[in-house]
């Protein structure tokens, strides 16, 4: 692993930890001014700091205590002073209503390094669907 690996990962990490916590403030420290952020419910796609900030925010307040995040099958590649990750990620916790949810979502994440900080650029999240049903894959356990 080389020290640009570390850090993106490192940068992947904190970013888990903040959106577990929900803090905005930690969350919104890892983007770039210039974000761009394709999401699956509308308007499907967020530019800038405050339009990503809010679709955080909205996330935030569909749950009623800490977000379960898990990462699972991270790739990270990095050349120079960019980098790109895909993964999927486990989301659970109690909704605002109080039921119990699991879902699979998939992420893609681009960086830039700017000096000697990584910032994400664009980021691109999807929900897996059931062929069978169309409706988004649940985890077995769920």
């Amino acid at each position: 692993m080389t020290s640009h690996d570390a850090e993106v990962r490192a940068l992947l990490d904190s970013r888990v930890e903040a959106c577990r916590a929900k803090d905005i403030d930690r969350l919104m420290s890892h983007y770039s001014p210039d974000i761009v952020y394709d999401d699956v419910v509308p308007p499907l796609q967020f530019a800038g700091l405050d339009e990503v900030r809010g679709n955080f925010v909205r996330w935030f307040d569909e749950y009623e205590g800490p977000i379960g995040l898990e990462t699972h099958h991270l790739t990270l590649v990095t050349s120079g002073d960019v980098a790109y990750a895909h993964m999927l990620h486990l989301d659970s916790g109690t909704r605002k209503n109080g039921l119990q949810t699991a879902i699979w979502v998939r992420s893609t994440v681009c960086c830039r390094r700017s000096g000697d900080t990584w910032l994400i650029t664009h980021e691109h999240i999807s929900v897996p669907i059931d062929p069978r049903t169309m409706q988004a894959w649940f985890p077995p356990e769920a």
